[in-house]
């Protein structure tokens, strides 16, 4: 039984940390709460101020009317003009008006509304003796006003309104005061609070800070573990991916030499059984053809199967090892393929060729080969194309190849793929030789384009490839397989420039 000293694993935040981010919170809230009453009493404050100087003009104003209303009246006892009359006419609207809003204003306060009623008494009773005065004027003359002013007490009533809107501002003032008194004694108790919650948050955000920081340095141990693993095992997978790159190279050569090998074994063995053969039965028939015509006929039909199995010896053969590739050159055996691509695939398949590419050695024309014909066997597979361009040209330093297409296109990813080895292959055998190949979309996001540069020496590249070439292999023999016209069955054009004469009746040669 094994007993583990290290700490468990936690998944979760720890305690102290999330006591701290509910401090955190909490001093939030607290601060916010303050400061939204804080807000609110000063509205209060201000509003009470502005409903105060509010109240204070309008009494004041209509203290005012009242004045000019009697201004008015004795000027029309003076003149006897009606002009004079007019601010007595209109003091009523104005004083209801007046009233009104200071109502409105008052309306939380009991006693100042007893006050404002009391003037509204005093006012009215003003302004209905000033009417009565009118009247009487208007019917006796000076003398009655005389009488009516000597039994009446004006001044009083004055006074007494006067008295009224001194007492009514001056409990306006002192609720002002008094709210005043409130908001300041609160704003201290604010301001004492915000003191004590900003404490608080200053040693919250010390004791935050002081774990963030040994969280920081915690995380850069860890990250610089974690990198020096990543380096590690980023230098295992290039080392790895670069062993399987050599390794894919390496059976990519050796493939071709073995299809190499395997092309000449195959035409030189085979080839020459294959004409014994035709030899034996060429001389058969010949003897037969007299007497035995069935016979003959026989022996006809097996010289056909016979052609036609040197025509699939050859096919496979040009399958392993192109036989132009070796005795016209890499621009030859493209142009020829192109063609017979399009032939065999329905489609319109051109082929470019621009500059000297055949002096690229051995090596460099096989590979420009396989990959014109992996893209063009991609193509009739996949893309659903109905025109392709093969351009193949000569530029400083290497051979640049293009094979695209107007079919359906490919993804930018599709080498990362795991079933694309036919795409893998061509990277790797341009990578072999020290060049590159990238598959992309073709213009205007139509068809699909492989772009490849197989790069040369600089013999080769400068034109003289007679000591910096490979040594090429021997070009293959050319089979003795070809009857001659007339009573012998034709065979396919043959894949060798150097002619021989097919051997006679008896197995000698004319």
């Amino acid at each position: 039984m094994y007993f583990s000293t290290e700490p468990p694993v936690t998944t979760g935040l720890p305690f102290y940390k999330t006591v701290v981010c509910l401090t955190c919170v909490l001093i939030l809230i607290i601060n916010g709460v303050s400061l939204f009453h804080n807000l609110g009493s000063l509205k209060g404050a201000n509003e009470i101020q502005g409903q105060t100087a509010k109240v204070i003009d309008k009494v004041q104003y209509v203290n005012v009317l009242i004045m000019d209303a009697e201004s008015s009246l004795r000027g029309y006892f003076l003149s006897g003009s009606e002009v004079y009359l007019g601010p007595l006419r209109t003091a009523s609207s104005e004083i209801d008006a007046q009233f009104a809003e200071l109502e409105r204003l008052l309306a939380d306060s009991p006693s100042q509304r007893r006050n404002l009623a009391q003037l509204h008494t005093l006012v009215y009773r003003r302004l209905d003796t000033m009417n009565q005065v009118l009247d009487v004027y208007r019917q006796g003359g000076l003398d009655d006003i005389l009488k009516i002013a000597g039994s009446s007490d004006s001044k009083a009533e004055m006074d007494e309104i006067r008295l009224q809107v001194v007492i009514l501002v001056q409990e306006q003032n002192e609720l002002l005061s008094a709210r005043s008194a409130t908001f300041y004694r609160e704003y201290r108790h604010a301001v004492f609070l915000g003191i004590t919650i900003n404490a608080m948050a200053i040693l919250v955000l010390a004791l935050f800070y002081r774990l963030i920081r040994r969280s920081y340095f915690a995380r850069d141990m860890t990250q610089r573990a974690l990198e020096n693993a990543n380096d590690n095992l980023e230098s295992m997978v290039a080392l790895r991916t670069e062993q399987l790159s050599v390794l894919s190279r390496h059976l990519i050569s050796v493939s071709e030499e073995e299809k190499a090998r395997l092309a000449r074994e195959l035409h030189d063995e085979l080839g020459a059984n294959l004409t014994s053969i035709n030899i034996g039965m060429n001389a058969v028939a010949d003897a037969l053809r007299a007497e035995r015509p069935e016979l003959a006929m026989m022996l006809d039909r097996a010289r056909a199967t016979l052609v036609d199995t040197v025509e699939l010896k050859r096919r496979i053969v040009e399958d392993l090892r192109p036989s132009l590739l070796d005795h016209l050159g890499l621009s030859a055996a493209v142009q020829s393929y192109c063609e017979e691509f399009g032939r065999v695939a329905g489609l319109d398949c051109e082929a470019l060729i621009d500059g000297d590419v055949d002096v690229a050695g051995p090596m460099h024309a096989i590979a420009v080969f396989r990959i014109v014909q992996e893209s063009l066997n991609n193509i009739a597979k996949y893309a659903r194309a109905r025109h392709v361009i093969v351009h193949l040209g000569r530029e400083a330093g290497g051979l640049s190849l293009e094979v695209s297409d107007d079919g359906v296109g490919i993804d930018s990813d599709a080498v990362a793929k795991p079933k694309s080895h036919g795409l893998l292959g061509m990277r790797e055998r341009a990578l072999l030789l020290g060049g590159s190949l990238r598959v992309k979309r073709g213009v205007n996001e139509v068809g699909t384009c492989v772009e490849a540069f197989i790069p040369l020496s600089r013999a080769a590249d400068s034109g003289d490839s007679g000591d910096a070439a490979p040594e090429q292999p021997a070009p293959l023999p050319f089979s003795g397989l070809h009857p001659s016209e007339g009573d012998r069955i034709p065979s396919s054009r043959p894949y060798s420039i150097r002619r021989r004469t097919p051997p006679g009746p008896g197995g000698r040669s004319p």
